[in-house]
């Protein structure tokens, strides 16, 4: 039942959110295609260690995480990517992989890419591999309250930059 915290969560801040179910797709990109959502408005969650410390970095599904750059942003010392083993724990509702970009649940820090902020709407797993939330960015950045940056890399990145 990954989907009841979060949809709790989002219910008790009267958020208008819709639910889409698809197929099983374990990529950022399949979930995109099967869902018929652009890459660039679907957002993925890839945790990372801050100076050994988990947070979150959420950038559209087509682009990359910029470690340089999170580290940079962060004023870290050390910034890399968290393996499963790292974080399997922390996300008891959620399948690997399938996070939502809600932190603020998973007492992480949140840092998304300033892309994002571009529409008016967000896409991301809601904790399982065959359903997504749809909601306004605006409500996400309310409740998660993520730090924007420039954070992604990657083939949409370079030409939208």
């Amino acid at each position: 039942m990954p989907l009841i915290r979060l949809r709790e969560f989002l219910d008790s801040h009267n958020v208008k959110y819709v639910v889409i179910s698809h197929s099983l797709a374990y990529t950022a990109q399949g979930v995109a295609a099967l869902a018929h959502i652009p890459g660039k408005e679907l957002a993925k969650t890839v945790v990372v260690k801050i100076d050994g410390t988990l947070a979150m970095a959420v950038v559209p599904a087509s682009y990359q995480v910029d470690l340089a750059r999170l580290k940079a942003a962060a004023g870290a010392e050390t910034v890399e990517l968290a393996s499963e083993r790292d974080f399997k724990d922390r996300f008891p509702d959620c399948e690997t992989g399938a996070m939502p970009p809600f932190g603020n649940l998973y007492g992480m820090d949140v840092y998304a890419d300033e892309t994002l902020a571009q529409d008016k709407e967000i896409a991301f797993n809601a904790g399982s591999h065959w359903e997504l939330v749809r909601m306004a960015w605006d409500d996400v950045e309310r409740l998660v309250k993520p730090r924007i940056i420039k954070l992604a890399v990657g083939r949409i990145a370079a030409t939208a930059a």
